[in-house]
């Protein structure tokens, strides 16, 4: 688990705001995860505040792994800079000034502000950034993915397809690859699209052939897995695309999918694929990547699960107290004796 991390800043200490520069040339490419990354960043450092991977993570109901790559993004953007100890732990983030735009045009700095004013009316062009020599593959991808999910794209949605190619550096084949894959998976959500992608870029895919040998290892998984479920059917299309979810979206290897399928058969006859679905779910949502990180929540479990029962004993045993105290019998006629006797 990564700590917290030391934020500063080269830029001047009355500069608080979001930069036009910000708005106009870098967030346009950014998707939602890394934008809200970065303003968050902004924030913190406005208040002088710590934060860490995990806290931004929390924060958004995300993964550390996509906070991180939502890092990384700005830092190959040259807006902040990484600094990590020898174990490769994230040490600190700076935000830094926003470099100059590339373009011909001589552009000046106004003092007081890191908005960037050019001295031509010509668009700067910005590093990822579409450039006019591709305007035509992009037209292709645009084409492509109406094509393959049957609708027309938003906005948004051309955005994830730019970032996979442009950030991702997918190839008009691979990219053509991701696109039919993620159809036939009945999967036509352009986030998932996204997940998958940054699943292959991590796992080093660059080309079609890697991509679909992946693929095959997968289709291999699922049967695999049904097995482990006590299903000798073959699986149907929905059934394959749940358990795809387990190794593509979140990102699981065959070894934790199994172990969560053996917890499901010692637990239940039903239903077993949603009951398997949740152990799993849960475990993503608490970042586990490995054996261990299961043993740990296990254990964490178990301590809950004992202090509840103490609290449990606890509150019966004075219950039951009270209802010994409820049930005394009195001598009245003893007592109306002393009684009159006082």
């Amino acid at each position: 688990m990564m700590g917290k991390v030391t934020m500063s800043h080269h830029t001047a200490a009355s500069q608080t705001a979001v930069t036009n520069a910000f708005i106009d040339y870098y967030m346009g490419d950014a998707n939602d995860a890394q934008i809200k990354v970065y303003l968050y960043l902004l924030r913190m450092m406005q208040a002088g505040l710590s934060t860490s991977v995990c806290d931004i993570a929390d924060k958004f109901n995300d993964t550390e792994k996509d906070i991180m790559r939502a890092l990384t993004y700005w830092e190959k953007k040259g807006l902040i800079g990484l600094e990590y100890d020898a174990a490769g732990h994230l040490l600190s983030i700076s935000l830094e000034d926003i470099p100059e735009v590339h373009d011909s045009a001589k552009v000046t700095v106004m003092p007081g502000s890191r908005a960037i004013k050019a001295s031509s009316p010509a668009t700067p062009a910005i590093a990822h950034r579409p450039k006019k020599s591709d305007e035509k593959e992009n037209q292709q991808l645009v084409f492509l993915a109406e094509q393959y999910f049957g609708r027309t794209l938003s906005p948004a949605d051309i955005q994830k397809i730019f970032y996979i190619h442009n950030d991702l550096e997918f190839s008009m084949d691979l990219m053509d690859y991701l696109m039919q894959y993620c159809a036939e998976q009945g999967k036509k959500d352009f986030r998932y699209m996204e997940k998958v992608a940054e699943n292959w870029a991590e796992a080093g895919i660059k080309t079609t052939r890697q991509a679909k040998a992946r693929a095959r290892k997968y289709n291999k998984n699922v049967y695999t897995v049904m097995k482990e479920l006590g299903f000798d059917n073959t699986p149907a299309p929905a059934e394959a695309a749940y358990i795809e979810r387990w190794f593509n979206e979140y990102g699981f290897s065959l070894e934790i999918v199994i172990e969560a399928c053996s917890r499901t058969v010692l637990s239940t006859q039903k239903n077993r694929l949603q009951y398997a679905e949740g152990i799993l779910k849960s475990w993503h949502e608490s970042n586990v990547s490995s054996q261990e990180d299961i043993s740990k929540l296990d254990q964490s479990h178990t301590v809950e699960s004992s202090d509840n029962t103490k609290a449990s004993k606890k509150t019966s045993g004075k219950n039951n107290l009270y209802l010994q105290f409820q049930q005394n019998t009195y001598d009245f006629d003893a007592l109306e004796k002393e009684l009159v006797k006082n």
